[in-house]
């Protein structure tokens, strides 16, 4: 018998839907870094590829402060991981002809290349852990997810 109360508002850890988050997302991840580690490139760079990539597609020009905004990455995040992906010559960046503060970021032949091969792997990847749940529990995930992310923006 315990002599106080618990500091815990869960009788079990897997109780607390901050756990099953944490547990699940660093599952997910790491199927996601097996993935993308042959391609010496992070998750958080890999996201940016894959926004840019969806950009190009829809035709329009994003900048550093639009891809922190899309992907939920910390501004500083973005920069380094920009960085290294100049470096590794995957994208551009150069000053915004609209505002020119602003930094306009953009894929180069190859990193196009590269988000176009990563992309289908990435999801293939999803289907596979996602795909234990039924395609209703999927979507009811997805609408989750979207009301969280809302809910949450600064």
């Amino acid at each position: 018998m315990r002599k106080n109360k618990s500091a815990f508002g869960f009788e079990k850890p897997e109780d607390s839907p901050g756990l099953l988050l944490w547990q699940t997302t660093v599952l997910w991840q790491r199927k996601i870094k097996e993935v993308l580690q042959p391609y010496n490139l992070t998750h958080p760079q890999f996201v940016i590829l894959a926004i840019l990539l969806w950009f190009e597609e829809q035709d329009e020009k994003p900048t550093q402060v639009t891809i922190s905004q899309l992907s939920k990455l910390e501004k500083m995040n973005v920069s380094k991981s920009l960085k290294q992906l100049v470096i590794q010559g995957n994208v551009k960046r150069k000053e915004s002809p609209k505002d020119t503060r602003a930094k306009s970021v953009s894929l180069t032949h190859k990193g196009k290349e590269l988000a176009t091969k990563l992309v289908p792997l990435i999801e293939a990847a999803d289907a596979d852990f996602f795909g234990g749940l039924r395609k209703d529990d999927q979507k009811s995930l997805v609408r989750i997810f979207k009301h969280l992310a809302k809910a949450k923006e600064v």
